[in-house]
This record gives structure tokens, C-alpha cells and sequence, in this order.
């Protein structure tokens, strides 16, 4: 891992978990959704955090949460990390 993957991985690791916090019954009105704010990795490189949330398959199942962490100027060297939040029986 060079060393920038290794500021970023740390950064997209924690934004995953804080995107994860809400549950399906929290999140369902609000799928499709996503945004992109910039903030500072641990060790303080400046980065875009970008979080989307997306049905998996069919409107109303499971949600697709995935977040990329990247500097401004190399999108494609960010981290991209996904997580699925499955649909609440009840």
C-alpha cells in the first residue's frame, strides 16, 4: 500500500462506519441520496469525502452504502469502500 492509500484507507474506513449509523427505516426515505464534502484525513491531507446511498436491487430492498475518499486533483487513486444495509422485516 503506498502512502497515500495508507492516509486515505483509515479516513474511508471511519466515514463508512459513520455512514452506516442510521438504519434502513432511517435511510429508506432518503434513497437514492448522496453528497461530496471535503474534510482532512488523520494525518491531515486535505480530501473529498463523497457517501451515497443506492438501492442494491429493486426500490424499497436492501441499500448500497458506499463511500470514496480522494484528493481533490485524483479521483481515481481515492479509496472506495461498500457496505449493504438490508431492508428491516417488521
Amino acid at each position: 500500500m503506498d502512502p497515500i492509500e495508507e492516509d486515505l484507507a483509515p479516513a474511508a474506513r471511519e466515514e463508512i462506519e459513520r455512514a452506516c449509523t442510521l438504519g434502513w427505516r432511517q435511510l429508506r426515505a432518503h434513497t437514492p441520496w448522496g453528497d461530496t464534502f471535503e474534510g482532512f484525513t488523520p494525518e491531515g491531507r486535505g480530501v473529498c469525502f463523497e457517501r451515497s446511498y443506492l438501492w442494491e436491487g429493486e426500490p424499497g430492498g436492501d441499500i448500497r452504502v458506499e463511500v470514496t475518499v480522494y484528493e481533490p486533483q485524483a479521483y481515481e487513486a481515492g479509496v472506495s469502500l461498500v457496505r449493504t444495509i438490508h431492508r428491516e422485516t417488521a
